[in-house]
């Protein structure tokens, strides 16, 4: 059996308003392949409380579909704490996060991310403005 191998990379999303989705499943892959990995497992974490990963199908009447379930669980407008405490309008934007969750993981199969025909992995931004978000990409084989 041979050593294991870690590979770690860094994608940078300039994202508008939310919530805004975007495909980084051609991101994952390029990172796979730079990794070498053949069989193992890529783990991808979003940094920041106001947006999340997830997988999905990105065709257009899904993605409006999932805005509009995120926007019915957490809406802005309503009476959130935070909104008490901080005044910057992204209350709901937390929220929404946290329920969709800031991480993925994806087994690998012969250097493959192994993910169905319709399956994308997504970048969601919840906040009330635009932002650079930053994707920490772990991949151990």
């Amino acid at each position: 059996m041979g050593s294991a191998i870690i590979h770690c990379a860094t994608l940078i999303k300039s994202m508008p308003v939310g919530p805004a989705l975007e495909d980084i499943t051609g991101d994952l892959d390029a990172a796979v392949q730079e990794s070498g990995v053949k069989n193992g497992v890529l783990h991808a974490t979003v940094i920041g409380s106001t947006t999340s990963l997830t997988t999905i199908e990105f065709e257009r009447g899904v993605i409006e579909d999932l805005k509009r379930a995120i926007m019915r669980l957490a809406p802005p407008g309503l009476d959130y704490e935070h909104e008490r405490a901080w005044h910057d309008g992204n209350g709901h934007s937390h929220v929404q996060a946290a329920l969709l969750g800031p991480s993925l993981s994806v087994p690998i199969r012969s250097g493959k991310l192994a993910l169905g025909t319709w399956q994308q992995a997504v970048i969601i931004n919840h906040d009330n403005r635009a932002r650079e978000r930053r994707v920490e990409v772990t991949i151990i084989g």
